[in-house]
């Protein structure tokens, strides 16, 4: 199960992270996750929403570049250790993380995380093997 992000490209200067959130809270679009990760000369502002389309064409009419990145959304127990085993499970079966943060979802004693791999296909047939829940969109919005 494959959730889709928007990552949008802004310039490393003071209220570029604002601008394009003012847009979306503008036009009534909520998150639903984010994160931020930068270097010296620009930063990537990833944000999961329900209304991935209207969004990335509403940022992108404003003049930022944005992509569409497949992620995989996983119930990982709120317990110590629950992310071990995740991350075990994928480690054997051969599965690169390429970046994750933590979602604003928590049900059930277990809280979602969002994972980039390399070879998603390879990583949700790992985790599917081993009885790991993954969320699809309508479970989590």
């Amino acid at each position: 199960m494959k959730i889709s992000q928007l990552s949008v490209f802004l310039e490393n200067r003071p209220h570029s992270l604002l601008e394009p959130l003012q847009a979306l809270a503008a036009a009534g679009i909520d998150l639903s996750g984010i994160a931020l990760a930068d270097s010296e000369q620009f930063g990537i502002l990833r944000l999961v929403l329900r209304d991935w389309a209207r969004a990335r064409g509403l940022l992108q009419s404003g003049g930022w570049a944005v992509t569409v990145t497949d992620m995989v959304a996983i119930h990982v127990e709120d317990q110590p250790g629950g992310l071990v085993r995740i991350l075990e499970v994928l480690a054997a079966a051969g599965a690169d993380i390429e970046y994750m943060y933590g979602f604003f979802v928590r049900r059930s004693g277990r809280v979602a995380m969002l994972f980039r791999f390399a070879r998603p296909e390879l990583a949700i047939a790992a985790l599917e093997a081993a009885g790991i829940t993954m969320l699809g969109e309508d479970a989590l919005y």
